[in-house]
């Protein structure tokens, strides 16, 4: 049993399947594309939301270094996804890396922890979307009823039509996602762009100070639950505000940069993958960061940190200067965000789970492609569908920190995986390297681990259900299914344990 959980499938045979006719994707997408689905991903509910939330509770005016720490860890991963998805340019992502890796059953868990980031953090965010439509809706007087719409609702209807519309537009074509995609990200962009250039002639030089407010212990008396991991093993409490609360905030506002992992599950419908996925994938996130930086800095600089609203502090920041006018089109902005977040994840949830009935872990009859369109139409209507239940039906707001513990932990295998393909299959063309492979890999995979070290128990204790979910449907069907076990699946086999040992 534990061979058939080591099974690797070879960096060759992964390259084969993608010429499958039945499988086959179409190639329509640029760098420049690639991009532009990088920066609407993950511009977002964060840009909008967190600032205001951490900077009030957690890190003060230093809500800027939270977001720089969060973007170095997220750094650090993209450049170990940047060399995967140039020498293994196949649809899946971390669960395809993990495959040519780690082996069969990594490979699952990977893929199963990855629904927690893209289905779960679609449904959370077509929520948000709600929210915001709602929120616009009443500033012209139009409010739908809170029974059917925004988080409390009983039956969430905006997000549910919202699901179901990009999941119609993913069945359409990437080509057309990807147009979609482009205007979303103008609009949005124009949006934050507005908010930083007419918002910094407002920034009071007072309200930086402290720019690093006095550390604050921990409440008394809070759950061991709701306590961070390294609290309940090692003791460490990092309170809020101080250097410990720059840290926390940046566990925090690490939601924010989530996506820019997904822009390599669209490696198979990449005109040159080689070079355009790690110019896709790093360009996306340094772009990111310096939005995040720059919106955090005005924001705190334009109202003092203990007045920030916890649910629209961009809007609350204009509203307390008298520019009441923005908070409509920061709504504008947010809406749009979250529309192109919402059918970009839905996009990577898809082809993850193209990529694993592909080596048939789910039912193969799931990745077949549209004749016409070359999306894999019955996996994207089973996500579209799937995401729109949970977000019509359930409560998100404790379940939300899962999608940071799913991303984490990718990251934390892909960062290793690097390491280990650069020494199991040195021969590899690669056409782009990590540098220092013997250090940055590492520095990547400690830094996701401290990140997760710093989520409180209680989101463990539901990963951890998650994943134990996710071994009970390996054994049960997975690896009996597998492509290692099923006719026209012991040929590939043979090639993939050759190519290892070749």
């Amino acid at each position: 049993m534990a061979a058939t959980m080591r099974r690797i499938k070879s960096v060759e045979d992964s390259i084969r399947d993608t010429d499958e006719p039945e499988h086959r994707l179409k190639k329509h997408l640029s760098g420049l594309d690639l991009t532009v689905f990088g920066v609407g991903v993950i511009i977002g509910t964060g840009i909008f939301v967190l600032t205001g939330v951490v900077a009030r509770d957690q890190s003060g005016p230093a809500v800027a270094i939270s977001f720089v720490i969060a973007g170095v860890v997220c750094g650090l991963a993209a450049i170990c996804y940047a060399e995967f998805a140039s020498t293994v340019p196949v649809a899946g992502s971390a669960y395809t890396f993990s495959y040519a890796t780690f082996g069969e059953f990594i490979a699952w868990i990977i893929g199963w922890d990855l629904v927690l980031e893209l289905a779960l953090g679609a449904a959370t965010v077509a929520v948000g979307w709600s929210g915001y439509l709602n929120q616009l809706l009443d500033d012209i007087g139009i409010p739908l009823p809170t029974s059917i719409a925004g988080e409390t609702a009983t039956v969430n209807i905006p997000a549910i039509v919202i699901t179901l519309v990009m999941t119609g537009v993913l069945i359409l074509g990437i080509k057309l996602s990807s147009r979609v995609t482009s205007v979303i990200v103008a609009i949005k962009l124009a949006i934050v762009l507005l908010v930083i250039a007419v918002g910094v002639f407002y920034v009071e030089a007072a309200n930086y100070t402290p720019f690093v407010p006095p550390a604050e212990p921990a409440e008394a008396g809070a759950s061991g639950w709701d306590a961070p991991l390294a609290q309940v093993l090692f003791g460490f409490s990092p309170g809020t505000f101080g250097w410990g609360g720059v840290i926390a905030g940046a566990a925090i506002v690490f939601f924010a940069f989530i996506g820019f992992d997904i822009v390599a599950t669209a490696a198979e419908e990449t005109r040159n993958p080689d070079k355009d996925l790690p110019r896709g994938i790093l360009g996306s996130l340094a772009i990111c960061t310096v939005l995040y930086v720059a919106v955090s800095l005005v924001v705190v600089g334009m109202q003092a940190y203990t007045e920030l609203s916890a649910t629209a502090p961009l809007a609350g920041a204009f509203s307390s200067v008298g520019l009441t006018f923005f908070s409509s089109v920061i709504s504008v902005g947010a809406l749009a965000g979250l529309t192109s977040v919402v059918m970009i994840l839905m996009l990577g949830q898809s082809r993850v789970l193209f990529a694993m009935s592909r080596d048939r872990l789910l039912p193969p009859a799931l990745a077949k492609v549209h004749p016409r369109y070359g999306t894999p139409y019955r996996i994207t209507i089973a996500t579209g569908v799937i995401v729109a239940i949970i977000a019509g039906f359930v409560p998100l707001t404790e379940l939300a920190e899962l999608v940071n513990i799913g991303t984490l932990f990718a990251f934390l295998l892909v960062s290793i995986g690097v390491w280990i393909l650069r020494r199991t299959r040195p021969e590899l063309p690669r056409a782009f390297r990590v540098p220092l492979v013997n250090v940055l890999p590492w520095v990547s995979a400690a830094a996701s681990l401290w990140l997760m070290a710093n989520l409180p128990m209680e989101t463990w204790a539901r990963f951890l259900i998650w994943m134990a979910l996710g071994v009970v449907l390996y054994f049960s069907y997975g690896r009996r299914h597998s492509r290692f076990n099923t006719p026209g699946g012991r040929e590939d086999a043979a090639a993939a344990n050759a190519a290892r040992r070749a």
